[in-house]
């Protein structure tokens, strides 16, 4: 039975032998990091190679019980065997994502920000469901979540967040929901009741690690703006003027953070913040095949969303790169967007 692609053991097989090797040269040690991360990838090689074996096995076994029931029909065990299929099915869309996370930095945590766009109220409200969706998501992952800024709206919602998520691939799995996000429905905030369009996008970098971060700041090129935390009651946010934004002048990139207890600490977390984003601007200048890293900038508005949400005239959720679609818009604003995310690996952009 051939089984090649994503799953080919033999070139698997091959890695691993190859880092097996690396791992037994006596100055493996020398450079600690570099070599936990080759223990890492040795790790999931062979748990991939292991699965796969396992998936090929339960698959060949099915096999010869179905060459019995063209013989002797059994109906209960051809039930078992149809389930068996169901489970089969499941197990190897998954270990295919697993495999697709390969990328470079997709076991990274990642910095996931929601800013509205256009459509005033109606887009903050939109913002904050987005949030509401990727929080109920990591939950459902067991991912960790850590509120670095949050801007409300003037009237309802959120102008905009950012959130640390920290979770195995939580940059993998998370980068495929980078873009604008559209969302049509009946407006709560219309008093006519009328249907309104609004835009909200996604942002999301990968949380490198601090040793894997050489950048040289000039103080010069940073403004430093100090101002009044915010936040909803009871969130333990400090209302003293203890928030901090960052500006990087050259770049124009803007980091907040006013969720640490003191001034001091929300510009170190601010700090580590901007890194990552120039860090990740300098990837992008070295090697042009790392733009998947940030995707496209787009504007926030019409003619861009790379997913809608409709939930009038009809019901339905579809994914403008990957065709994929679905009519229960609730269960997938209840963080059930694996199956968009999924596609989008799987389609390999």
């Amino acid at each position: 039975m051939s089984y090649g692609g994503l799953f080919d053991p033999e070139s698997k097989n091959k890695q691993i032998k190859e880092l097996e090797q690396q791992i037994n040269q006596p100055n493996f040690w020398d450079n600690q990091r570099e070599s936990e991360k080759i223990i890492s990838s040795l790790n999931t090689l062979k748990k991939v190679v292991e699965q796969t074996a396992h998936l090929k096995e339960r698959v060949e076994s099915n096999l010869e019980i179905l060459k019995e029931l063209k013989e002797n029909l059994d109906q209960d065990l051809f039930e078992l065997i149809a389930q068996e299929f169901e489970n089969l099915s499941i197990d190897v869309d998954q270990l295919e994502v697993e495999v697709l996370l390969s990328g470079q930095y997709d076991s990274l945590n990642a910095i996931l920000e929601i800013h509205s766009g256009a459509g005033g109220t109606e887009a903050c409200d939109w913002a904050n469901m987005l949030y509401r969706m990727y929080m109920r998501w990591c939950e459902k992952k067991g991912y960790q979540t850590e509120l670095m800024d949050l801007q409300n709206g003037d009237e309802a919602g959120i102008k905009s967040i950012s959130v640390i998520v920290k979770g195995i691939h939580a940059y993998g799995y998370l980068k495929n929901e980078k873009g604008v996000h559209r969302l049509v429905r009946l407006s709560p905030f219309d008093s006519n009741n009328r249907r309104h369009t609004s835009f909200a996008s996604v942002e999301v970098t990968p949380l490198f690690e601090n040793t894997d971060i050489d950048i040289d700041m000039n103080s010069s090129d940073l403004r430093i703006d100090v101002y009044r935390s915010s936040g909803c009651g009871g969130q333990g946010v400090n209302t003293t003027d203890s928030a901090v934004r960052i500006t990087h002048i050259p770049t124009k990139i803007v980091v907040t953070c006013q969720n640490e207890r003191s001034q001091i600490q929300n510009k170190e977390r601010a700090m580590e913040v901007l890194k990552n984003k120039l860090y990740q601007l300098e990837l992008e200048k070295r090697d042009q095949d790392l733009k998947k890293i940030k995707g496209t900038t787009m504007d926030i508005n019409f003619g861009s969303a790379m997913r809608s949400y409709i939930m009038h005239p009809y019901s339905l959720v579809k994914d403008n790169r990957t065709g994929t679609e679905t009519s229960n818009v609730s269960k997938v604003l209840d963080g059930d967007i694996d199956l968009f995310i999924h596609n989008q690996l799987k389609k390999g952009e």
